[in-house]
């Protein structure tokens, strides 16, 4: 990822945190609604994903301001937490604080690019980070060679007004990589070792990769 990404998201991270809060108005409950349902479906998607985590290890690649590493914490994951961005790592680590799980949780400040694995996880979570990867490919090797049960990712679809609208957005912010089904088949189709399904949510397309057992 670049710098300017990087710079981006540590100081958009009370806000990024804000996104998954209660809105307390009728506008904002309305925005969220239309536009970050796929931020809660995919967090839905992920948590259901990991079955009963009891005991497993977890980890969670831009994990942000903590939320799925906290709620997986709580069913007695062993989660790990990995972010570019110091300013969500601490609001991550409070999270922990506040949510009495500090126990089950570690926070590492890395570029998941370039950071060294101290072990291989049951599950990793990828989502809303593809976004932002320029080689899409190899970042996807990284992840599932450190996983060994189950990685999901999610993906931002191309096309349509959404897309569009994003696109401006962040065209002064940081580079923004967008897909189509088929090149999501592309990126997994042919790799051995594993099954993957795709399902589209909204505006995203979310990935779930079950690694085979030798």
């Amino acid at each position: 990822m670049t710098k300017e990404t990087a710079g981006f998201f540590d100081n958009y991270a009370a806000d990024f945190d804000a996104l998954y809060g209660v809105e307390k108005n009728p506008l904002s409950r309305l925005v969220s609604v239309l536009f970050r349902k796929s931020m809660r479906e995919r967090f839905a998607l992920s948590i259901a994903g990991c079955g009963e985590p009891n005991g497993k290890s977890v980890l969670d690649i831009g994990c942000g301001p903590g939320h799925y590493c906290i709620a997986l914490a709580r069913r007695g994951a062993e989660v790990t937490g990995i972010d570019f961005a110091a300013n969500m790592i601490d609001l991550a680590k409070d999270l922990a604080e506040r949510e009495k799980v500090s126990d089950k949780c570690r926070f590492v400040v890395d570029d998941f690019n370039s950071w060294t694995p101290p072990h291989k996880f049951d599950y990793s979570i990828v989502t809303g980070v593809m976004d932002y990867i320029a080689d899409p490919a190899a970042f996807i090797t990284r992840v599932l060679d450190c996983t060994t049960l189950r990685a999901f990712f999610s993906f931002p679809i191309d096309g349509g007004f959404l897309a569009w609208q994003r696109k401006l957005r962040y065209r002064s912010r940081c580079d923004l990589f967008m897909y189509n089904r088929e090149d999501i088949e592309k990126l997994f189709s042919g790799r051995d070792g594993i099954a993957f399904s795709v399902q589209r949510i909204h505006r995203d397309y979310f990935v779930t990769v079950d690694i085979k057992s030798n």
